[in-house]
């Protein structure tokens, strides 16, 4: 097992360099870099130089160019003198070959070093420690109560299969699944937090602003009251993919021999169940969870973020992208290519974990 872990670690440093190099090749044809920002961020305060935020001191002793100038290569550079456009390259690094300004890179990431933002003035590891707490809670209480409701849920619809109450959960289940979580979000918020009917959650944030001021238990209490809604609307998908699984895989459990062959022996039908099916059944559930965490983690961050306020990476990483921060991009990027594919690996450890039958390091031999 010691191999295989070793091999699965040693193949996650050519899949991150593979992920990095293709988002940083189709990052060179994707138009409106950070230059065009600081243009157009001139453009709109009417050429005042010194008024860029965030630029440092390359727009000191700069006037604009009446006579024309700028670069070719930047639409609405027209005005601007080459020495401005030339320091906005060397400060932003593109005055270098795009393959040594990616060698550069992934050597700095290779030591976690992810540089500063171009336009926050922090450096990229600290924006990251403040938003992670807000992604992997949002995260983690989801994911926790989906597998909380669903494996109950999905075990008496496998016990119940076919009757009236599996018929109307699946419906349910369904319907769930087929809602997106940003329109069950609205929905969440127009019916709780103040739209047409009820007043019950807060609209935005994670804490409220006097959070400093309350109590333990009280401050343990504001934190569910703004994360219901959120955990919440980030929940739906995942939970009806889990009972489903759960029950379908109980399912196939219950049909099989040593089954028929408990009960002819006369043990009662919970002993059957939960002492027999349920450590096979649960395997691929249970060795799930890693992964179903990762796919709450990244896929439902920005949508839920955005749409209830919250302060945390997926959002981060859209304003990013918007702004074309790219020390941001890549350095988010980065640390969650490494997290999916570290979790993938925490999968197949749990699958060993629960059934130590499952020999991956035999199966590639």
């Amino acid at each position: 097992m010691a191999s295989y872990i070793l091999r699965r670690l040693l193949l996650i440093v050519p899949t991150l360099f593979g992920i990095m190099l293709i988002n940083f090749a189709l990052t060179q044809f994707v138009p409106g870099g950070p230059v065009e920002q600081i243009i157009a961020r001139l453009d709109g305060q009417g050429n005042n130089l010194s008024a860029i935020s965030g630029s440092g001191d390359m727009g000191q002793q700069m006037t604009p160019d009446a006579g024309g100038g700028g670069s070719d290569k930047y639409l609405g550079a027209r005005g601007l003198p080459p020495e401005f456009i030339e320091e906005l390259e060397r400060q932003f690094g593109l005055d270098q070959p795009a393959w040594k300004r990616f060698g550069m890179m992934m050597w700095n990431f290779l030591r976690f070093d992810f540089g500063d933002s171009y336009f926050r003035s922090v450096s990229v590891v600290d924006l990251v420690i403040e938003k992670m707490p807000v992604s992997i809670s949002l995260g983690l209480w989801s994911t926790l109560i989906a597998y909380l409701v669903s494996i109950p849920l999905g075990i008496r619809k496998a016990v119940q299969d076919g009757s009236t109450f599996d018929t109307w959960t699946s419906g349910l289940i369904i319907v769930a699944y087929a809602v997106p979580g940003f329109l069950f979000a609205i929905m969440l918020l127009i019916f709780f937090a103040g739209g047409e009917f009820f007043q019950w959650f807060p609209l935005r944030g994670v804490v409220s602003d006097n959070w400093q001021d309350l109590g333990p238990l009280a401050k343990v209490a504001d934190y569910f009251w703004h994360m219901a809604l959120p955990v919440l609307a980030s929940t739906i998908a995942s939970f009806a993919t889990l009972t489903l699984l759960t029950k379908n895989s109980f399912l196939d459990e219950i049909k099989k021999q040593y089954v028929v062959t408990a009960r002819a022996k006369g043990l009662s039908e919970g002993r059957v169940l939960y002492g027999h099916v349920f450590r096979n059944a649960m395997l691929i559930v249970i060795a799930s969870f890693p992964a179903v965490f990762v796919s709450i983690f990244f896929s439902g961050s920005l949508i839920i973020e955005t749409i209830f306020s919250l302060d945390g990476l997926g959002r981060l990483g859209f304003e990013a992208a918007i702004s074309r921060d790219y020390p941001v991009i890549f350095g988010t990027l980065y640390v969650f290519s490494l997290i999916g594919l570290v979790m993938g690996l925490l999968s197949d450890l749990m699958y060993v974990w629960i059934d130590p039958r499952i020999d991956f390091e035999s199966r590639e031999t």
